[in-house]
């Protein structure tokens, strides 16, 4: 795993959609997420913001593996909803619920909404932490509205219900491609791709 000379970077996370879209922005980084590695680890999220559940991953890994570590902590904003899902967008309708489950939830909240009040937006806070303890902060946020019902076959999490306008489509009906140059994740790490570079080489 570790034996070319091609610039790596480990992933705080487990989550096979956040990996798949960071190895697809990170093109010439190898990127190894937590199955990646030869222990399991276990990590809680109990910040209170995404700032906070970001610092926390990257701390965990960096620790263990003494190496610059990124961590990604990201979620759905609902205007209707007082920002929730928020922090707890994967865990919405409780701990190891699926995407449909929180989705399903998230559609019957809403269910009483008009559409002109059904504003959201998708926030990235990234991390990256140095064994020397530097710590570095990127944000990105995508806008969108959330429809009444799941519309195309890719994506994860809230990607079917995610609708963009400026594409006509939802986050699911976009290719990697297209959703990788307006992505809250693109955003925020195209912001970070600098310094992960800088500290890589």
């Amino acid at each position: 795993m570790m034996e070319n000379n091609k610039k790596k970077l480990f992933v705080a996370t487990a989550n096979a959609g956040k990996l798949r879209e960071i190895r697809d922005l990170l093109k010439g980084i190898e990127v190894f997420g937590l199955q990646d590695l030869p222990f399991h680890i276990d990590i809680v999220e109990d910040g209170d913001t995404f700032r906070a559940n970001s610092l926390k991953k990257a701390n965990v890994l960096m620790e263990r593996l003494r190496v610059p570590v990124l961590a990604d902590d990201s979620g759905l904003v609902v205007d209707a909803l007082g920002g929730q899902p928020g922090v707890y967008s994967a865990r919405f309708a409780g701990e190891n619920a699926s995407d449909e489950e929180n989705t399903q939830k998230l559609l019957a909240e809403l269910s009483d909404a008009e559409d002109k009040d059904r504003t959201a937006r998708f926030v990235c806070v990234m991390c990256l932490v140095m064994p020397d303890g530097t710590v570095h902060y990127a944000e990105g946020e995508s806008e969108g509205i959330i429809l009444r019902s799941p519309k195309g076959e890719n994506g994860f999490g809230y990607d079917p219900v995610f609708y963009v306008p400026e594409f006509d489509k939802t986050f699911s009906e976009l290719t990697l491609e297209e959703k990788n140059t307006i992505s809250h994740r693109a955003r925020a790490l195209a912001k970070m791709r600098e310094i992960i570079e800088r500290v890589l080489s």
